[in-house]
């Protein structure tokens, strides 16, 4: 396995948090399969992946338009939310980023810029033992525009007081690369440095 490197014009590191820094990746899958399946939806890994990073309401949307259902797509997120978090204590640390984080942290400013809502993601920061190495976590909560729009990375670089550019992003799926290079940061897919849920 390569190492993770920071890259030498890095002055703030920004994580996403579902399969980069906390392995909630097979978590997140089951508990859609399981809400889904009682709307008579097969839910695929394959879409499941290419919706990595997407916050649930969105994904609930875009199932919509492509199984050609009508879900309430509040209402069929906040199930899948909550059958997320009653599975939470399955999820595992994804030890290459996050000893990145611990050896940087205080050296850099640090931020976690995630498609999770708020509260579970200080739940998965808590779980995967990096609630008190991260101060700024920018949610789903906190932007109009989810990724792959930038927003929540350019607000992350915002609040760690550093200019987009001088910005690393770490990042696993698509729609976070996107939103990476949209906000002119630095872009680093983490999914070759550690063995990764595959569909």
């Amino acid at each position: 396995m390569q190492k993770l490197e920071i890259n030498s014009k890095a002055k703030g590191l920004i994580f996403d948090l579902d399969g980069t820094l906390a392995d909630t990746m097979p978590v997140h899958f089951v508990a859609y399969q399981k809400i889904l399946g009682k709307y008579g939806i097969d839910y695929s890994a394959k879409m499941f992946l290419a919706l990595a990073g997407v916050p649930v309401v969105e994904t609930i949307v875009k199932i919509n338009e492509v199984y050609g259902s009508s879900l309430n797509p509040e209402e069929v997120g906040n199930e899948k939310e909550a059958e997320y978090e009653r599975m939470m204590h399955k999820i595992k640390p994804i030890d290459p980023v996050i000893d990145l984080v611990k050896q940087y942290h205080g050296k850099l400013p640090i931020a976690v810029g995630t498609g999770g809502c708020t509260r579970l993601s200080w739940k998965a920061l808590e779980i995967i033992g990096l609630k008190d190495y991260i101060e700024i976590l920018v949610s789903a909560d906190d932007v109009k525009n989810p990724k792959p729009h930038p927003e929540t990375f350019l607000r992350c670089a915002e609040q760690m007081g550093v200019a987009p550019a001088d910005c690393q992003v770490f990042e696993d799926g698509e729609p976070g690369m996107k939103a990476a290079h949209s906000a002119g940061m630095m872009a680093t897919l983490v999914i070759d440095y550690y063995d990764v849920f595959k569909a």
